[in-house]
């Protein structure tokens, strides 16, 4: 049993990650703006947080890891701004707690498709959600170098769960990747978002990923 922290723990991602960890009998911190929206369970503990707040990183001490599934809102006119605000206020804050292990949820527009070539920079790229993978990429930019904060990022496939057209099953595998975008044969590959909360959870349990970037697809 381990002690977690998972923030933006009511998001699409972070409810998953959540429950899956409670689930295997974890104890997780839920950070979230509005708690009442948190899965009750008896290994969940609800904790109302502003990641830009000056105490944040009070909150953070103490755990075995951390999750960072911080989204603004996809629909956010501003998400590119604030995400990069709050992402960047939670790694100091990681940083100030010296949390032994944050995995930070990004997204699959960093992946690369070809040699020097990412998933965002290409012509069909939705330029509805560009700013906010844009901060994502930036964020993994600059956390590759560090090694003042004790970070790990994982981005998803280009599909994720039934929005983008493929799954909610769980079916408890998945196959891991680096920092290639992830094919199904000549299509882009997807995982439900119950199987990456599993591949999250594996994850952070056994810290596999220390200043790596990874990806994770449904087998």
């Amino acid at each position: 049993m381990k002690k977690i922290a998972v923030i933006g723990a009511t998001g699409y991602v972070g409810n998953a990650v959540v429950n899956e960890l409670a689930n295997r009998g974890h104890q997780v911190t839920a950070f979230a703006r509005h708690t009442s929206k948190v899965a009750q369970h008896v290994n969940i503990n609800a904790v109302a947080a502003d990641v830009t707040s000056t105490d944040f990183a009070e909150l953070l001490k103490g755990f075995d890891a951390v999750v960072s599934a911080f989204n603004p809102g996809w629909t956010n006119p501003n998400i590119g701004a604030d995400f990069t605000r709050g992402a960047h206020a939670i790694v100091e804050a990681a940083k100030t707690a010296n949390v032994p292990y944050l995995l930070v949820v990004g997204g699959a527009g960093s992946l690369f498709v070809a040699p020097n070539v990412q998933l965002i920079d290409t012509p069909d790229f939705p330029k509805e959600i560009f700013d906010g993978a844009n901060a994502a990429r930036h964020l993994l930019n600059d956390l590759r170098n560090r090694r003042d904060v004790n970070w790990a990022f994982v981005s998803p496939p280009a599909l994720l769960g039934a929005d983008a057209g493929f799954s909610e099953d769980r079916t408890g595998s998945y196959r891991l990747g680096t920092e290639d975008l992830l094919m199904n044969g000549e299509a882009p590959a997807g995982i439900s978002v119950a199987d990456l909360a599993i591949a999250i959870a594996d994850d952070v349990e056994q810290q596999a990923h220390l200043f790596k970037r990874f990806t994770v697809a449904a087998k």
